[in-house]
């Protein structure tokens, strides 16, 4: 699924002969390019993820139009992803740091040892 432009030419001719053998499977793979090109580009616009919903429901493969759901059911969540360039990646480092620490410690300590060790620990 990389960008088109950085498939070689032996790449770019399998799946173009691919695509040319299977019909769903040249379907499947434009709505996956379109996709993650909205994602890739951070298309915050309401419509062009909409557009790709509504088209990935009238005609879309069973396994995309699941995807599609799943993106429905959480569309604000998605949007709001688009949107901002926040992530929670510090906090999810420091929560992975913790919980190897606690595990590290397994029965050793009580809990005023591993706070301690959690506070000093880099």
């Amino acid at each position: 699924m990389r960008r088109p432009e950085r498939l070689d030419d032996t790449e770019r001719k399998c799946l173009d002969e691919l695509c040319e053998r299977s019909p769903a499977l040249a379907t499947t793979s434009e709505y996956a390019r379109r996709l993650a090109t909205t994602v890739r580009e951070r298309r915050s616009e309401h419509l062009a993820l909409d557009v790709w919903l509504a088209d990935v429901r009238l005609d879309g493969q069973p396994e995309l139009r699941s995807l599609a759901g799943g993106i429905r059911r959480d569309h604000a969540a998605v949007l709001a992803a688009l949107n901002t360039t926040l992530t929670s990646g510090a906090v999810e480092g420091n929560v992975t740091r913790i919980k190897l620490l606690k595990r590290q410690m397994y029965g050793q300590a009580k809990f005023d040892l591993l706070r301690r060790r959690i506070l000093l620990s880099p």
